[in-house]
């Protein structure tokens, strides 16, 4: 029997097959996620959090391992003789944004915010190393990697180039986010892609600065601006198969400073995204092409910049099995939700480049959840008003558990 109050938590969960020891822990686990949440440090500042994991982990007796992109953090948890082993992520970094959320737990760093859920994730996973340290069921290794730095620093990426899959050699790693409207006691996973890969590009158009009054003796560089922002969208339409997936978003357009003077150069940004290689290469050399020609018509020059950041999250088939049938035993079959893929980008995706594995959905509910003093908007992920979901901590933490169990189970 599960010891927590039946109104402390939601009925959805309580129906799960959670592990017991965690249930009736959810306030601690609640408190020590509230707790990050208060100080949220930005992508590779992470020091308290950091901090606070190593702590955890050691008073526990995990082994641990610091400083891979610079502020991650790796526990060891061995059991049994086997040599197999396998890696269960969580990331720790916070975002540049201010939180209207005013409760006891609201960021105490003006500017900074745990508005994506990376403090509910580290929690979890914290949860399932207490329960695993202290158990011990399964054969062989689990590896703990607290990340920093996905929130647009690529820390996947910097602890891989540190040698995380040298040091801790595995055979699969597995990562999970929290999933607003996904109702709390559900769960997503699919194989295949289900987030898409994050570039961005800057363009800076060129021309001749004058006197408003006077545009012919100078080179406007607006009109070209608006003609190409236009024209990249006939890549979608004109250029790729309709049925491939890309998304071109031209997101900043900064150009003079006063009314009556005609700018020398309008700088032009944004983001574009989609699933496979051969989308982005298509959409990166016919950006390049419309941009050099566009401007080389009115008689400007420009310089184009296109930086490939985070690829696509593509999940492998059997470890995606694996999480769904393990989810299945947690929650039910019809609880278990096929992912529907997001334009969204996860750096989790540098790691199972690497090495089979799988990234999955914990719903996280539509915020009814949130205690009062939580902000007016709404309580999705980047949001102002955002707040973690408490009540599926022991669910994501079970899961990494019997995860972990499952893939390590002796025989």
């Amino acid at each position: 029997m599960i010891n927590i109050a039946a109104d402390s938590i939601d009925p959805a969960i309580l129906k799960a097959n959670l592990i017991p020891e965690i249930a009736a822990n959810i306030g601690a686990i609640r408190d020590l996620r509230r707790d990050i949440h208060a100080y949220p440090e930005l992508c590779f500042q992470e020091l308290r959090t950091s901090d606070l994991v190593a702590e955890k982990l050691s008073e526990w007796g995990i082994p641990i391992h610091r400083g891979l992109g610079k502020t991650g953090v790796v526990g060891i948890i061995k059991a049994g003789s086997s040599g197999r082993a396998i890696g269960l992520r969580a990331d720790m970094d916070a975002l540049p944004m201010y939180e209207q959320n005013s409760f006891a737990h609201a960021s105490r760093h003006p500017g900074k915010m745990h508005g994506c859920g990376h403090d509910g994730h580290t929690a979890m996973l914290l949860a399932a190393a207490q329960y695993l340290a202290t158990r011990r069921d399964f054969d062989g290794t689990v590896y703990l990697i607290f990340q920093p730095a996905e929130e647009g620093g690529g820390g996947a990426d910097e602890m891989i180039k540190d040698g995380l899959f040298e040091l801790f050699p595995m055979q699969a790693v597995y990562g999970m986010h929290n999933w607003p409207e996904l109702p709390a006691g559900q769960f997503a996973v699919s194989p295949g892609p289900v987030m898409a890969s994050l570039n961005t590009f800057r363009i800076v158009i060129r021309g001749k600065g004058c006197h408003a009054a006077l545009p012919h003796l100078g080179l406007d560089p607006v009109p070209v601006a608006a003609q190409l922002i236009l024209a990249l969208q006939t890549i979608l339409t004109r250029n790729a198969n309709p049925l491939d997936t890309g998304l071109i978003s031209v997101t900043t357009v900064h150009v003079g400073d006063a009314t009556n003077i005609i700018a020398d150069t309008c700088e032009l940004a944004g983001t574009v995204r989609t699933f496979s290689d051969q989308m982005l290469d298509l959409i990166e050399t016919r950006m390049r092409e419309i941009s050099l020609y566009t401007c080389m018509a009115h008689g400007v020059t420009c310089n184009f910049e296109f930086n490939r950041r985070y690829p696509a999250t593509v999940n492998h088939g059997q470890p995606a099995e694996v999480s769904r049938r393990v989810m299945s035993a947690i929650v039910g079959e019809q609880q278990v939700l096929e992912q529907k893929a997001t334009m969204g980008a996860e750096d989790f995706a540098f790691m199972l480049q690497k090495l089979p594995g799988s990234y999955c959905f914990i719903g996280n509910g539509s915020g009814e959840h949130r205690i009062p003093g939580h902000g007016a908007g709404p309580c999705t992920l980047h949001n102002t008003s955002y707040d973690f979901n408490d009540d599926i901590l022991p669910l994501g933490a079970t899961y990494w558990v019997k995860l972990a169990e499952h893939c390590l189970s002796f025989g």
